[in-house]
């Protein structure tokens, strides 16, 4: 989606250790590569030797209240919560319907941020954006 600026990473603050088999299921359907995919803590990126982020978006619902830790390189950070599909009880349809709607959001979302004119905008006017982006909701398929 961003034509090569931006490499992303994935992290969470309490892992289970295995990717959700769900998750893999939806990539696999919307023919995204799952490989090299695992389920890491976000310490992994608040150590020394981590790769710097430029931004940090938090998307877990119950993110919001934790303490995050201190991102090395000092970047933007916004919050984009999202319900947790993993939580999500019920039927295999249902659940199903969960991941796809995370996935939804959170597309639409990415789309938003990497539409902006990141190389024109001061570090203030990123983080109203990102913290705007996050609290937009995406249209629902009809």
């Amino acid at each position: 989606m961003g034509g090569g600026r931006f490499k992303a990473h994935s992290a969470g603050s309490f892992p289970t250790g295995t990717v959700h088999p769900l998750t893999l299921d939806l990539l696999e359907r919307l023919h995204l590569s799952a490989g090299g995919l695992r389920s890491k803590s976000w310490d992994e990126f608040a150590r020394s030797d981590a790769p710097l982020m430029d931004f940090v978006f938090t998307v877990c619902d119950q993110a919001a209240g934790e303490v995050c830790p201190v991102w090395p390189g000092n970047p933007v950070t916004a919050h984009w919560g999202i319900p947790d599909p993993a939580a999500v009880e019920g039927t295999e349809e249902g659940r199903r319907q969960a991941f796809r709607e995370a996935y939804q959001r959170l597309e639409a979302r990415i789309k938003l941020f990497v539409a902006l004119p990141i190389d024109k905008l001061d570090r203030l006017a990123l983080k109203r954006h990102a913290d705007q982006i996050g609290r937009s909701e995406p249209e629902q398929p009809r």
